[in-house]
């Protein structure tokens, strides 16, 4: 009889030590190498992805995107006239990313680090043309579907008339700032959006309050995004107001180049430079 309540007692020890060893490791925070791990294999993934699928996830990321330009305009136009409004109305600039994001979309600025850490571990050429086909598609799709959104905003009655002049407000002011400045505010946002990227393999429930809040400080930082930055482009050629080599070389090229250097070169080598030597050890 001793023998057989030792058993169950040494086997209810063993199932409290799994059970605990088991909470612990829900609870333990994801190391850098994990979360590492993580986004190389959906980068993989993403490079591995036929033209087709890259283009319509591309342009259904390009139209949805522009929902942060309709949001912030909705904000702007009914709330109140007060000083802290500016904080509020730029809560509805989230709302395409949370679409696109949380969607799965091809989306031009997450790839400055996801397909780039593939990239870091095989360091070929076949691979780094992989990439720059993939930015090229995925880069042209959110344009072409940035276009398609400003056209429903502008040449249809799909927007209210009372709405249409705060998305001609915010698109004067995001295409109004010059070569220069947008370049320098491409960065910070560049930077943001890699986070966010790297942030979400532990992020679980928390995703939809990770995207909101650091979305938002894009807009209340008053930094350029070139996908959404596209839409606001597009409205502001479409009614006339901006030439095509103005909005090329004044606003997208620097926007573009901007959100690459935040994305790719300060945010992807700090990240990279962080589990280089354990990812380097296992192979």
């Amino acid at each position: 009889m001793a023998p057989l309540i030792h058993r169950k007692v040494s086997k209810k020890k063993q199932d409290d030590t799994q059970a605990e060893e088991k909470s612990v490791s829900e609870a333990t925070a994801l190391s850098p190498r994990l979360i590492y791990e993580v986004i190389r294999r959906e980068g993989e993934e993403e490079l591995a992805r036929s033209k087709r699928s890259l283009i319509w996830s591309g342009v259904a990321a390009g139209v949805m995107i522009s929902l942060s330009v309709l949001g912030e305009a909705i904000f702007r136009t009914y709330l109140p006239d007060t000083e802290y409004r500016f904080l509020i109305e730029n809560l509805g600039y989230s709302l395409g990313f949370l679409a696109v994001i949380m969607g799965r979309m091809q989306l031009f600025t997450e790839n400055t680090i996801t397909t780039v850490l593939p990239i870091m571990r095989a360091r070929s050429w076949v691979s780094f043309y992989s990439m720059m086909r993939l930015w090229g598609i995925v880069l042209s799709a959110n344009v072409i579907g940035a276009f398609a959104a400003a056209m429903l905003f502008m040449w249809t009655p799909a927007i209210s008339p009372d709405i249409v002049p705060a998305i001609l407000e915010l698109s004067e002011h995001a295409t109004g700032l010059g070569t220069y400045e947008s370049f320098w505010r491409a960065i910070p946002a560049g930077v943001i959006v890699a986070l966010i990227v790297w942030m979400l393999p532990q992020a679980d429930e928390t995703s939809f309050f990770l995207i909101l809040v650091f979305t938002w400080l894009i807009a209340a930082g008053d930094f350029a995004h070139i996908v959404a930055g596209s839409v606001e482009m597009a409205v502001m050629i479409l009614v006339g107001e901006l030439g095509l080599g103005t909005a090329v070389f004044g606003f997208f090229i620097p926007v573009l180049v901007g959100n690459i250097v935040g994305g790719t070169i300060i945010f992807t080598l700090v990240a990279w430079g962080q589990v280089r030597d354990e990812v380097e050890e296992e192979n």
